[in-house]
């Protein structure tokens, strides 16, 4: 019984020990990127090859926006994140990469001028939405999604103040806007309106334009 309770005591020690880690981890976060201005973060696949379409239209997606005056905030893997990270370097802007560590996939990707690394999945989400006055979704998977549906949950519900949220690749998300209208709206699990909160846009100069719309640099 002792053993059993002095087991108990050392996990509840261990528990309050993580919540300064986390605490250290925002700390850490909100530092680096406080002196990050009008960031745009960009999300997709980290499976995409250079070469591929959508990678080379996020490079220059990313270029023009630095060019602009924008920062370019990612995941810092590879794929799409990496092509963003290398178009805003190439436009001379700040390219900022918010890894996370993962067994598999993700890598840091070398063009990211600014660096930071997470143990917290929550934490690295927080800071998307904290620093970022847009986003841009390429395709991906379940993260890219995650990071989609975040963004429109916290804009619906008024968490956080509307922004630009731009999904790129008409192709690939046909079939996810058909089935919110067809499906969620028709099941009025969400409303006319709630598919206002995004916009389709496959062109890079015209994301920019976009942009440039509800932000000023």
């Amino acid at each position: 019984m002792e053993e059993k309770q002095y087991l108990v005591d050392a996990l509840t020690v261990q528990e309050s020990w993580r919540i300064f880690r986390i605490m250290a981890e925002f700390v850490d976060a909100i530092e680096t990127l406080s002196g990050i201005n009008h960031a745009i973060s960009i999300f997709g696949s980290a499976r995409v090859k250079p070469g591929d379409p959508y990678y080379e239209k996020t490079v220059v997606l990313a270029r023009r926006l630095a060019q602009e005056g924008f920062s370019v905030i990612t995941g810092g893997g590879p794929g799409i994140m990496e092509a963003a990270n290398k178009g805003a370097a190439e436009g001379g802007g700040k390219s900022v990469g918010m890894n996370i560590r993962l067994p598999f996939e993700q890598k840091p990707n070398p063009y990211a001028n600014v660096h930071i690394d997470y143990k917290y999945f929550f934490i690295r989400k927080v800071m998307f939405v904290k620093y970022a006055m847009a986003y841009v979704i390429l395709p991906g998977g379940f993260g890219t999604l995650d990071e989609l549906f975040e963004a429109l949950t916290l804009i619906q519900t008024k968490r956080i103040k509307s922004f630009p949220v731009i999904l790129m690749g008409s192709e690939y998300w046909k079939g996810l806007i058909d089935w919110m209208k067809e499906t969620m709206m028709r099941e009025l699990m969400i409303g006319k309106d709630d598919l206002d909160f995004f916009q389709v846009i496959d062109d890079p100069e015209e994301v920019v334009r976009h942009i440039k719309k509800f932000i000023i640099v």
